[in-house]
């Protein structure tokens, strides 16, 4: 089974860009569709985008043409590079499979986005 571990969260202006990473373990990463997904304090979890085990992309509509979603295969890491960041990106970051799997949820990287 896949153990995730997420990084690169952190505070940032608006306007500001982050990249996080996802290290993943296990098997079988490399034909698995991998996401990011975001929770808002007080808000449900929502995705943010996915990327396909061939590298197809998919992305949420608030995050279109800010947010670019890669993965590498060797390094079992998938990425999430975030430009032009809002307040409204201010959340707690995962990434799991997608669908996501609910026994491999890690602890998640926080964003702040101050205004």
């Amino acid at each position: 089974q896949v153990r995730l571990v997420e990084s690169g969260g952190g505070l940032v202006q608006t306007g500001g860009s982050l990249r996080l990473s996802c290290a993943a373990s296990g098997n079988p990463f490399s034909r698995l569709t991998m996401a990011w997904y975001r929770q808002a304090p007080g808000k449900e979890r929502e995705l943010v985008a996915y990327i396909s085990h061939v590298g197809g992309t998919t992305y949420a509509d608030s995050v279109k043409g800010r947010f670019t979603i890669s993965r590498d295969n060797t390094e079992k890491a998938v990425y999430l590079q975030m430009n032009s960041l809002k307040p409204d990106d201010t959340g707690n970051y995962y990434c799991n499979t997608w669908p996501y799997n609910r026994h491999i949820w890690g602890q998640g990287t926080p964003v702040t986005v101050s205004s």
